[in-house]
């Protein structure tokens, strides 16, 4: 069985864990997933180079018993299903482990396990990019710093302070200079992560099956809503300041 498998094996095994300790596997409870647009999922942020605003992804939503869970994704759609179902079925794209990611954020959050499972909005943002800035300076000094995802309120307030080299999964962004960096693609990844002291990765890379080569010995934060409840079920370390 390899990394990725074995990650996703043991989630799926520890989600299950929770889902029948809580007598919510056979019950018929109806977990509904849409994508949001643009205005819902973030509001209306100053800054319009956000990859949600440029549609290159979508924010997918499940919603149990009023309380929600998210999943940035670039295959969005629509699923309608019990727990047991979503327990079950094959992950075999990024829709499907969307779909698996925004029912545990969604899960977890009305069992009380996690916060912050919804977006922040408008320039909330720009706030939790100043934040993760002290954050960093406070637990690791002033190290190197890896930026895997390209979040640009990041991005730019963390090269205004730190050595940092970025990777991106978008061929539009790959080759260009933001803020002034050079995004880098998939393919550097490895000698990015040799580089680097701190990894910052975006919590996508569970709905994207990439998570698992930035579990390393490093020390790494995911940030955002869509890894809330992974890192929770893993024991990751996750950074959202502003969610709701």
């Amino acid at each position: 069985m390899s990394t990725q498998e074995h990650f996703y094996s043991e989630l799926i095994k520890r989600f299950r864990e929770i889902v029948e300790t809580n007598n919510l596997l056979d019950e018929e409870i109806v977990i509904t997933g849409r994508a949001l647009s643009v205005e819902e999922a973030i509001g209306n942020p100053q800054r319009q180079d956000f990859p949600i605003v440029k549609g290159k992804e979508k924010l997918m939503q499940a919603d149990f018993k009023g309380c929600k869970g998210q999943a940035f994704t670039d295959m969005a759609g629509n699923f309608k299903g019990t727990l047991k179902e979503v327990l079950n079925n094959p992950l075999e794209s990024n829709f499907d482990r969307a779909i698996l990611v925004a029912s545990m954020n969604a899960i977890c959050c009305y069992l009380g396990l996690i916060e912050k499972t919804i977006h922040c909005h408008d320039d909330q943002p720009e706030q939790c990019a100043r934040e993760l800035v002290e954050y960093i300076k406070a637990e690791f000094g002033n190290p190197r710093v890896a930026l895997i995802g390209y979040q640009p309120a990041m991005l730019e307030k963390l090269t205004g302070s730190f050595s940092l080299r970025v990777v991106d999964l978008d061929p539009d962004n790959i080759g260009k200079i933001k803020s002034g960096v050079q995004v880098e693609g998939y393919e550097a990844t490895d000698e990015i992560l040799e580089w680097c002291d701190v990894i910052v990765a975006t919590g996508s890379t569970v709905v994207n099956s990439t998570i698992t080569d930035y579990c390393k010995q490093k020390p790494t934060l995911f940030f955002g809503t869509t890894g809330a409840a992974a890192c929770h079920i893993m024991g990751l370390q996750r950074f959202c300041a502003l969610g709701g």
